[in-house]
């Protein structure tokens, strides 16, 4: 079975037409082609994907790869959740090769640092809303964030 492109994959190659300027960019993987095309008069975007038809007959099974453990969803109900307060690009250091704020298992304080949301050329510091222990982070460097997208998890 083909597994679609998600909405947040298609958001994120819009964002990145705008970032570079470009009118159109297209994506292959597999069997799946996504193309985003913004244009240039009105900045409206459209997108179109191609999923070719199943095939009839089963195809042969391939050399098993080593299959990579997909990560858990965000649990944006758990009490610990620290959503996004904005849309915008998501940075876990201060800057290119220093350390991140936070990692796994660090202890933070209420409003310390634990990463940057930048937003329309803004860096925008955003703090632990209580203390504790971070015991997950969802989101990677330089990632493209949602509005009350959960960020990470402190318990």
């Amino acid at each position: 079975m083909t597994k679609l492109p998600t909405s947040k994959t298609i958001r994120e190659l819009a964002d990145l037409l705008t970032e570079t300027d470009l009118t159109e960019i297209e994506v292959e993987t597999g069997d799946i082609r996504i193309k985003v095309s913004r244009q240039s008069s009105n900045m409206a975007a459209a997108v179109s994907a191609v999923v070719p038809q199943m095939p009839q007959a089963p195809a042969a099974p391939a050399a098993e790869a080593p299959t990579e453990v997909a990560a858990a969803p965000a649990p944006a109900d758990h009490p610990g959740g620290v959503k996004s307060p904005m849309v915008g690009t998501a940075y876990l250091a201060a800057e290119p090769g220093a350390p991140n704020f936070v990692k796994v298992g660090d202890t933070v304080k209420e409003g310390q640092t634990i990463l940057v949301v930048e937003a329309m050329k803004t860096m925008n510091p955003i703090g632990a809303p209580r203390a504790g222990k971070v015991t997950q982070i969802f989101v990677s460097n330089e990632q493209p964030v949602e509005f009350d997208e959960v960020l990470m998890i402190i318990e």
